[in-house]
């Protein structure tokens, strides 16, 4: 596989950056739904108490999974800073574009990715 060439480098890069854009908005307007459920009990009853404490719990998965993403987004913005982008972190070949294009912050290329998969 070829390396990225400088147009696919940019418009990858561009991607990353509206993504990390998106994420970090994400987890600024969640924020405060992830807190803790505080509920009147004389004035809410068992249901609603139930499904508040759901929602938090669904709220706070999603942060989760923003965040990780978000460290993964500028873990590939970095790379690309540091002229490193694109390449296999295991076996250093470099990523196909297809691969990078359907998931920017990919740092293993299909064969690693494969082997690591298995091994989970």
């Amino acid at each position: 596989m070829d390396p990225l060439n400088s147009k696919q480098l940019k418009q990858l890069q561009h991607t990353l950056t509206v993504s990390k854009i998106k994420l970090e908005k994400q987890l600024l307007i969640n924020k405060d739904s992830a807190g803790i459920v505080e509920l009147d009990q004389t004035l809410v009853g068992r249901v609603s108490r139930m499904d508040a404490i759901q929602q938090q719990s669904m709220v706070v998965s999603t942060r989760q999974i923003a965040q990780r993403k978000l460290k993964k987004v500028q873990a590939a913005l970095n790379l690309i800073a540091n002229g490193d982008y694109g390449f296999c972190r295991q076996c250093d070949e470099p990523i196909g574009f297809l691969r990078l294009s359907a998931q920017p912050e990919a740092n293993l290329c299909f064969l690693c990715q494969d082997k690591a998969d298995q091994q989970n």
